[in-house]
């Protein structure tokens, strides 16, 4: 077919597929869209909820705009959710842009701003919470667009989503969008079963193509090369940016690659952008390389320090420093680009190095341009404040087209990166992870410094979820033709490694959904207990055990088919074999346990003659390298366990332990050790050892155990029992017994495999009623809840929305905080909300007198709150913690945020992020207090205290 036709083709069919209303709302977009959007946007004008599941920057926002297109000319609503505050305020200004500030509301839990507005943009949680209230706001409501749905993977935070698509009413069409996830169709199976009609649509392809490359030493070379390359030598090197490439980030970089005549393919083939690919032969030679030079540094060692260190991998070429990585990048017309750090500290050093070394990637315009939009943004901060939070050299750096960006910024800080970052005006990016989640940042390029990162518990390797989730970034739909992701070669780098990450586009979607106390009474109060059992086994959570469970019950009835056939081989015509066999398997379990515990016994009765062992005691080691007789030079009482010093026959100084003694000993005799004896001294050693031997020859020699006989142990009755019955039985006598054995022993082997499998589909089986029903008997316990009735205490629980939901209702309900000043109620919430980092002090500091003693009466409550969870099964409530409470005494009342950030030693964006979920935990005592109580209006005085300075203008959290 030719071209034109081609094109006149797939015209036809996207009119066939589209409609008069989506081209229309096309109209307001500069670009066309593609295939999958526009079959997502059909599926919602035709009535049908949506799930797309498509890569980053493909442009799925498009679906949730035309739910929002519908909905204003429906006059109807929708709500359109985020799971984090910053994207929320990302999209909202989005939205007015296009519909004008009347038609758009945000509710954040920070913010809000014309919440009856026809759209509303919020967090996922905002709704949950209006959803459980019977908010009036939901009136109306058409639509409800899940950006990040995959966020219900989060540990934390991801049984929001399944809240909200559960119990949203019948009548909302749910407009779910996702990352690319290998599971999407198993979602959205569930999503049918749980709203009704879903369309599922997947789409993987990329909409600009990415290339991957790893930078080793200061130069570029491709990680994949195509098949004709890899066999004729091709290095994959990159060559100098092509067609259109400018510097300071003008051009669209197009690469260009060399070859050489060297090596030859060494790995799989695989398809990238459409290209059959093989990882870059050069690559692998260079691995192969660094670990000879690896094991030649370690055979060099000395042999002494060889056998303490195992050999640390070394490379050929140096890692690049980061401002020789954005050298190259401009260089090569890869600019801008997000280079991911996984360090807060490493992200703020590597924009201090670029400083140094003088780098700049602006003209004096733009750098005129940025200094203006940084001060008009920053012009509510008062001077001492900027002064404190480093507004200068932050400054400085953006006007060079640097900057970072992690959790610890100020978030007015972080939100005028992302402007200039989104406008082409700042052109390296220093990052955490953080900024992979959601915010709009796309840049040309994107560059992994490290392919493992702190996890809070240990250095772990970047999953091929998160690898995709970080380069997702790379190549602007619109600017760019193509994406690069970049790998910084580190010593150990295996480069077939990171072509598994690379072509790896998907990852699963597992719910981390579980009932909470807030959840238990919620639902019961609006449908009783019973109906809320059924609705949490409509969860995501228990639709993915219950299709685990399918398989493993496949499994089961194989296994038990097989355990029949088992069964029937062993039959016997003298009797029923498979109670013979029984009994003999009994006895053996018997038997067993029986030279067990004498097998104990033994070993605590020879720790216990060990025990009583003195100098000169002449003994026999039965087993060991130096078994034979030996004398007493000290009996080695001074540990947990006797370990004596012996001298043997053959003259040799040693210490033995319990383990060289399976049965007690007994001294064989005694013998003299001279005063002037020396361990060290070879003549003391040989003329105590003759002494030995001739004592030994005087005695014979005798081993006082082997006289013994037998091991003093009588024959268990039961054990008697059982042989007893065995010879009695009539299948003792048949010919075939041992082979008829050997069937019944398969059968009871597998039995027991079918046992633990069957534990295991039980456990799978209603898990999170089960689990729903332990938090119910929590709440009963405690009187939160009486059968299908929500007691007043369990209603004041269900306004608090809190890990530590149930430590504050029962904080509140014995009147914990009822003489607390304002400030002091702010210091012990405090509590509440902060987690310590691995690196705070284990023992925060406290401010003395009221406050000390609340907050040691919460650590007792909780304490008692964590033995009634204990005795339900259940383990929800994490302890108080401290390390944020003398930040907060301070700051509460009054301190200056100079001094409060300097002893904290905790950035402006932490002490911000943490202060305003304090003010909202704040707004949630008063909320669930009683309407006359003290502690409603000091809970409101403390939200005004802590809600100051910084805190106040920082729109963001």
């Amino acid at each position: 077919m030719s071209t034109h036709a081609a094109r006149y083709a797939a015209f036809r069919r996207r009119q066939a597929e589209s409609s008069a209303a989506i081209e229309e709302f096309q109209g307001l977009y500069g670009f066309e869209f593609d295939r999958f959007q526009i079959r997502a946007c059909k599926a919602l004008e035709s009535g049908d909820g949506v799930l797309v599941a498509a890569p980053t920057g493909s442009g799925k926002t498009v679906v949730g705009e035309y739910a929002v297109h519908l909905a204003l000319r429906d006059g109807a609503k929708c709500f359109y959710t985020t799971p984090i505050k910053a994207l929320s305020n990302q999209k909202y200004t989005d939205l007015v842009r296009r519909y004008g500030a009347d038609q758009v509301g945000l509710l954040t839990g920070d913010n809000s701003v014309n919440g009856e507005a026809p759209i509303v943009v919020m967090t996922t949680e905002v709704l949950r919470n209006m959803l459980y209230a019977g908010s009036h706001t939901l009136a109306r409501l058409a639509y409800v667009v899940m950006d990040e749905v995959h966020y219900l993977a989060d540990r934390f935070r991801g049984a929001v989503w399944e809240e909200v698509i559960i119990h949203l009413p019948e009548s909302v069409r749910v407009v779910a969008l996702s990352a690319t996830v290998s599971n999407a169709e198993e979602f959205g199976e569930w999503m049918q079963q749980v709203r009704g009609e879903t369309t599922v649509i997947v789409d993987e392809k990329r909409p600009v193509p990415l290339w991957q490359h790893v930078m080793a030493g200061k130069r570029m070379h491709d990680l994949f090369v195509p098949i004709e390359e890899s066999t004729d030598g091709g290095d994959g090197q990159s060559g100098q940016g092509g067609q259109g490439a400018e510097k300071k980030g003008g051009g669209r970089g197009k690469r260009t690659r060399k070859r050489d005549r060297s090596g030859a393919d060494a790995s799989a083939e695989i398809s990238v952008n459409g290209e059959r690919m093989r990882v870059n032969p050069r690559l692998i030679r260079l691995a192969q390389e660094d670990d000879r030079i690896t094991q030649l540094a370690h055979r060099k060692r000395p042999p002494q320090t060889r056998a303490r260190t195992s050999a640390k991998p070394r490379t050929k070429y140096a890692p690049p420093n980061r401002v020789q990585i954005v050298d190259e990048l401009d260089r090569e017309g890869l600019l801008p680009a997000i280079v991911f750090v996984f360090s807060r500290a490493g992200c703020d050093d590597a924009v201090r190095q670029c400083m140094y070394s003088g780098l700049a990637l602006t003209t004096e315009e733009e750098a005129a341009e940025i200094r203006s939009y940084a001060e008009r943004q920053c012009a509510d901060i008062p001077p001492a404040d900027l002064a404190v939070l480093g507004y200068d050299e932050w400054l400085r750096a953006l006007q060079r087209g640097v900057a970072a960006h992690h959790a610890g910024l100020l978030p007015t800080f972080k939100e005028v990166v992302e402007t200039l970052f989104s406008r082409g005006l700042i052109r390296a990016v220093f990052a955490t992870e953080t900024l992979a989640l959601g915010i709009n940042m796309p840049a040309r390029t994107v560059v992994i410094e490290k392919l493992d990162k702190w996890n809070g518990e240990t250095h772990a390797a970047l999953t091929a979820g998160e690898y995709t989730q970080l380069t997702g970034r790379a190549g602007r739909r619109g600017i760019d033709v193509e994406g690069h992701a970049v790998v910084v070669w580190q010593p150990g780098t295996d480069p077939e490694a990171v072509a598994g990450l690379a072509s790896t586009r998907t990852y699963p979607l597992n719910s981390s959904f579980q009932p909470s106390y807030n959840m238990a009474v919620n639902l019961v109060g609006q449908v009783g207990r019973e109906r809320s059992r059924s609705m949490l086994e409509a969860s995501f959570a228990q639709f993915q055990a219950d299709r685990a469970v399918v398989g493993l019950a496949k499994q089961l009835r194989k296994q038990e088919e097989a355990m029949e056939g088992y069964a029937q081989a062993a039959q016997c015509h003298l009797g029923d074999f498979m109670e013979y066999a029984a009994l003999r398997r009994e006895l053996s379990d018997r038997e067993n346990q029986a030279a067990k515990g004498r097998s104990a016994r033994r070993r605590e009765e020879a720790v216990r003659s060990l025990e009583r062992l003195r100098a000169g005691d002449i003994i026999r080691v039965p087993s060991g390298r130096h078994t034979g007789f030996a004398v007493v030079l000290d009996p080695g009482l001074k540990g947990d366990l006797p370990a004596p010093l012996v001298l043997t026959a053959k003259r040799q100084v040693k210490r033995v332990n319990a383990a060289d003694f399976p049965v007690p000993v007994e001294p064989a005799g005694r013998l003299r050790i001279p005063k002037n004896f020396s361990a060290r001294s070879a003549q003391s050693r040989t003329d105590l050892a003759s002494s030995l031997r001739n004592k030994l020859d005087e005695t014979g020699g005798v081993d006082p155990a082997k006289q013994r006989t037998g091991d003093g142990e009588a024959d268990d009755p039961e054990i008697t029992r059982l042989r007893r019955e065995l010879r009695q039985h009539p299948c003792h006598g048949c010919e075939d017994r041992e082979d008829h054995a050997r069937w019944a022993e398969r059968y009871f082997r597998l039995r027991k495999e079918t046992e633990s499998l069957r534990r295991r589909v039980e456990g799978r089986s209603h898990v999170i009623a089960r689990t729903f029903d332990r938090v119910c008997g929590v709440l009963e316990t405690l009187d939160y809840l009486d059968g299908d009735t929500v007691t007043e205490e369990g209603a004041r629980l269900a306004k608090v929305y809190s890990e530590l939901d149930l430590l504050v209702s029962e904080c509140l309900r014995r009147g914990l905080w009822e003489d607390l000043a304002p400030a002091d109620l702010a210091t012990c919430v405090a509590s509440l909300v902060y987690e310590s980092r691995r690196n705070d002090d284990p023992f925060p500091r406290v401010p003395d007198g009221q406050p000390t003693e609340v907050l040691e009466e919460m650590e007792r409550l909780w304490g008692e709150l964590h033995e009634v969870e204990r005795d339900n099964g259940v383990g929800f409530l994490r302890r108080p913690d401290l390390g944020f409470v003398w930040t907060t005494h301070r700051w509460a009342r009054g301190d200056r945020l100079d001094r409060i950030l300097v002893e904290a030693d905790m950035p402006a964006g932490d002490f911000v992020r943490t202060t305003k979920q304090l003010i909202d935990m704040l707004g949630q005592i008063a909320g669930a207090a009683p309407e006359d109580s003290g502690i409603r209006r000091n809970a409101r005085r403390a939200m005004d205290l802590v809600r100051r300075g910084v805190v106040a203008y920082s729109s963001v959290s």
